[in-house]
């Protein structure tokens, strides 16, 4: 497979052709801000924090679905791209509810990290507060709609490990809702098999396990990279 040479934040990087910026960055020691990427699973590039500026392209394009070229001038962390990324985490909390104080995932929360790291003190859009639901109606497991930032975490975890579709997307825009199966109550869901990845997955305290109170829901990821490496025949 032919190598792309390219250039990320002044550092010459080499990458197969099939990899993508988010890929060559990573393995060359950079850091670029995601929220719906996670290893193991497609790319999608939902939430837009791993922009970055491509010379001769006049959008900014997220790295986990662009791919690497021979010659690529890459920028991953000017003071445009914190400023959209800031922009972007503020959007997410006006969004939906969002109150980390009382949330279960409080400090193990990837939005709240990143909200950190990005500086972020308050919100300078009007909150939409939507009256949405939670879904309480599983035996073991919580989908509170006010945290959910429709990263499809769940979705495609469900759909490409657990092999289950049980999660979908229904809706448009601001109204985008994640559901079950055909839109029922998680608990009367035919599909589901109970097996908890999507609430591992999950970046925020959207999906938690029952019982769990302020600031106890840890989220167990370490067990994708090791399935994807046992369906792929790896060793």
């Amino acid at each position: 497979m032919a190598v792309k040479t390219l250039t990320i934040d002044g550092k010459p990087v080499s990458a197969e052709e099939n990899e993508t910026i988010l890929q060559a960055a990573t393995d060359a020691g950079i850091k670029i801000p995601t929220l719906c990427h996670l290893d193991g699973l497609s790319e999608v590039g939902a939430c837009r924090l791993c922009i970055t500026e491509v010379s001769g392209s006049n959008k900014l394009l997220p790295a986990c679905v662009t791919k690497v070229a021979e010659g690529m001038e890459v920028k991953t962390n000017s003071e445009r791209l914190q400023k959209y990324r800031l922009m972007i985490l503020e959007l997410l909390f006006a969004e939906r509810n969002h109150v980390c104080a009382v949330c279960v995932a409080n400090n193990h929360c990837d939005l709240q990290n990143l909200a950190a790291e990005h500086g972020m003190t308050h919100v300078r859009f009007a909150y939409q507060y939507p009256n949405v639901p939670v879904d309480a109606s599983h035996d073991w497991f919580v989908m509170d709609h006010n945290r959910c930032i429709l990263c499809t975490r769940c979705v495609r975890v469900c759909d490409e490990i657990e092999g289950a579709h049980t999660w979908d997307v229904m809706g448009r825009g601001t109204n985008s809702r994640v559901i079950t199966d055909l839109n029922q109550p998680w608990g009367e869901s035919e599909t589901c098999t109970s097996c908890s990845k999507c609430v591992q997955v999950c970046p925020t305290g959207a999906l938690s396990s029952k019982g769990k109170s302020v600031a106890e829901m840890e989220k167990r990821r370490d067990f994708l990279p090791y399935l994807v490496q046992q369906r792929e025949g790896r060793p």
